[in-house]
């Protein structure tokens, strides 16, 4: 079939035709499917119903190196825990603070202790006239919620394969002195399932920011999720690079176990350098005693080491593969070739990344709920929800079982096909009447 673009009014009328009976046949199934977050599926929280059994009554309930973990203290995790969690991100124990049950409250911290604090000993972020954030596009959403509740003014970034573009990026840090940090994932980004490149990674730490109070904030939320054993995607260590870099200050490393155990018991963790770790400590002495160290003991019993991690995500990459070819092989089937949609093929992470025709994201988004299908809102990978093109959408295959998978994924090209061709029809009008 020819691309929607090159087809002559009358057979856009006549497909849309077609298409509009199909998608009234779908409305009346009365459908109520969820794609709208990247979630773990019940499948997977099943598989590690054992977690629960390592520590109970009988349990000796005390570290190697006899911490007594029910009680108050060890602001920073027992070793064990940093131990692990710094072997998921490369990093040293000693570079690590374990704290609670993910890494999102970390992160609103670090902002939030900006804000009032300040950062190396600079002006507390409330103080100044104009703060802003660098944020690649499209990017998480929760990363710009934190940024906006704080009056954060955030400037888009645009994503590469290789992840964001650095040029802008060292433009506009070297220049301007109220750009505080950069929001990244980089690897298996949400959305688009990127891994930033080792050129990347270098220019990251290479940066030369006009502020002395400039971080980098590295949501390193998917490094263990892939989906596949013989094409993982690798990611250089930043810590060590910006400390060979003469920049041993510049990055905060976050990661969590929440994908990789149960959503919301999980371990969270930052890694940086030992004055950022100190000033940190300084606001988590007053914040609190200690986090749940039981917890962490579970989690080093039950995963032992950074292998039996690896091991345990091998588990879900068998359920999430699947859905995420199921999804893809629809992709293929229906849009390939019409000019109406490009899409990744992540090797990993949580999502994939859709390309509508511009103007066309939000109106797929309402056309699938009307058929009983939930998305991610259009624009939600953006800051302020504003999405320039009006042509992203996330996908999030996770959650939802294969049968209702596949019945999503049917609507939602069936929505992308007819909201292409009414896009084009539109544009042949305004073409006429200009």
């Amino acid at each position: 079939m020819k691309k929607y673009q090159e087809l002559t009014r009358e057979e856009l009328l006549s497909l849309k035709a077609e298409l509009s009976k199909e998608y009234e046949e779908a409305k009346k199934k009365g459908l109520k499917l969820d794609m709208s977050r990247g979630k773990p599926a019940a499948a997977q929280l099943d598989m590690a119903m054992d977690f629960m059994d390592v520590i109970n009554s009988d349990s000796d309930m005390k570290t190697e190196d006899g911490v007594e973990v029910r009680n108050y203290g060890v602001l920073d995790g027992i070793r064990e825990a940093r131990e692990l969690m710094g072997d998921i991100m490369e990093v040293p124990a000693e570079n690590v603070i374990v704290c609670g049950n993910g890494s999102l409250a970390i992160m609103y911290d670090m902002v939030s202790r900006s804000m009032t604090h300040g950062v190396g000993g600079c002006t507390p972020w409330c103080k100044l006239e104009k703060v802003k954030f660098l944020c690649p596009v499209p990017g998480y959403d929760r990363h710009f919620s934190i940024t906006q509740h704080f009056g954060i003014e955030m400037i888009n970034v645009p994503m590469t394969p290789q992840g964001p573009d650095m040029d802008l990026v060292e433009k506009l840090v070297s220049q301007d002195e109220a750009i505080k940090g950069i929001w990244c994932v980089p690897k298996y980004s949400n959305p688009q399932g990127y891994t930033y490149s080792q050129e990347t990674v270098e220019r990251f730490a290479a940066l030369k920011p006009a502020a002395k109070d400039f971080r980098i904030f590295w949501d390193n939320a998917y490094v263990m999720h892939h989906l596949y054993e013989d094409r993982q995607d690798t990611l250089p260590e930043i810590l060590s690079m910006c400390e060979r870099a003469g920049n041993p200050d510049m990055v905060y490393e976050f990661c969590s176990t929440s994908k990789i155990i149960f959503a919301g018991a999980g371990l969270g963790a930052v890694a940086s350098s030992k004055a950022n770790l100190d000033e940190i400590r300084k606001t988590m002495t007053v914040q609190t005693i200690g986090y749940d160290k039981i917890n962490q003991l579970r989690h080093v019993r039950y995963f032992k080491n950074v292998e039996g991690v690896a091991q345990h995500m091998k588990k879900h990459a068998v359920l999430m593969r699947e859905k995420f070819e199921g999804v893809l092989s629809v992709l293929d089937r229906e849009l390939s070739g019409l000019g109406i949609g490009e899409w990744t093929r992540p090797n990993g992470g949580y999502f994939i990344s859709f390309e509508a025709v511009e103007g066309c994201a939000r109106a797929i988004v309402e056309k699938c709920r009307e058929a009983g299908v939930t998305l991610t809102g259009a624009g939600a990978a953006f800051p302020y929800k504003k999405d320039p093109k009006d042509s992203n959408i996330r996908i999030a295959p996770t959650f939802p079982a294969k049968e209702e998978l596949d019945m999503a994924t049917d609507i939602f090209v069936l929505c992308v096909k007819l909201v292409s061709v009414e896009k084009f029809l539109e544009r042949q009008e305004a073409k006429r009447t200009a």
